[in-house]
């Protein structure tokens, strides 16, 4: 069984720092593609960045380029997003994702991940 576990997120002010952290079980983790999707209120889910099984390359949404980091520790079967200089349009319920196809290329687009976690809230304040 396949299982995506998020954590790290919650509540913090417009400027500060917040790391999600995703751990995947059930999944040869460094034959994967991992992923970032977020969910506004009341807005569809939408794309925030990828990184590739081999780790060296990444993508990024237009609106977290130069802020997020996405990275992953094949040892800790774990991909990261490292947030910075938080915004209020930030706020999001943050989805990590996978392939079910190893060696399988990055992408932006939801409909390519088989696999999803539960999410985790990240509120930030003004």
């Amino acid at each position: 069984q396949v299982l995506l576990v998020e954590s790290g997120g919650g509540l913090v002010q417009a400027g500060d720092s917040l790391r999600l952290s995703c751990v995947l079980s059930g999944r040869t983790f460094n034959s994967l593609p991992m992923a970032w999707f977020r969910q506004p209120p009341g807005k569809e889910r939408e794309f925030v960045a990828t990184i590739a099984w081999h780790g060296v390359s990444a993508d990024y949404a237009d609106s977290v380029k130069g802020r997020f980091t996405i990275s992953r520790d094949n040892a800790k079967n774990t991909v990261y997003l490292q947030m910075r200089s938080l915004k209020v349009e930030d706020t999001a319920v943050y989805y990590c994702a996978t392939k079910d196809r190893p060696y399988s290329q990055r992408s932006a687009y939801e409909n390519e991940y088989e696999y999803w976690g539960q999410g985790t809230q990240v509120t930030v304040s003004s």
